[in-house]
Parts: structure tokens; sequence; C-alpha cells
């Protein structure tokens, strides 16, 4: 099985990451993908954050 690598940019501090988290972090936010660090700040004490799942950069084609 080949591996094929894929692109995305934190939509926070627009680094690209092998690895984000979906997350929604505002009240009446849309979905945003973040990196680690990003996640780390935007779900401390944070009342309306929502963890929707984890995108990987290298995804293996079947």
């Amino acid at each position: 099985m080949a591996v094929r690598e894929r692109i995305k940019l934190c939509q926070i501090c627009n680094q690209s990451v092998p690895v984000l988290y979906r997350v929604r972090y505002q009240e009446d936010g849309d979905w945003a993908f973040v990196c680690r660090d990003c996640w780390h700040k935007i779900s401390q004490d944070n009342p309306f954050y929502m963890y929707g799942g984890t995108w990987k950069a290298a995804k293996v084609k079947k």
C-alpha cells in the first residue's frame, strides 16, 4: 500500500504540521483544524471547546 502525503495548515497559526485536531472553540464557531500547540491554548478552560477528530497528513491509500 502506498502512503499519500497531504498538506493542511493550522487555521490559527498557519503552520503546516503532520497532525491537526478538528475542534470548535467559540460559542457559534465553525469547525477548525488546529495544530497541537494551538489546541492546547484554545482548549484550556473553554466551555465552548468540542473535539471532532484527528487529521493526519500521511494516509495509507488502499
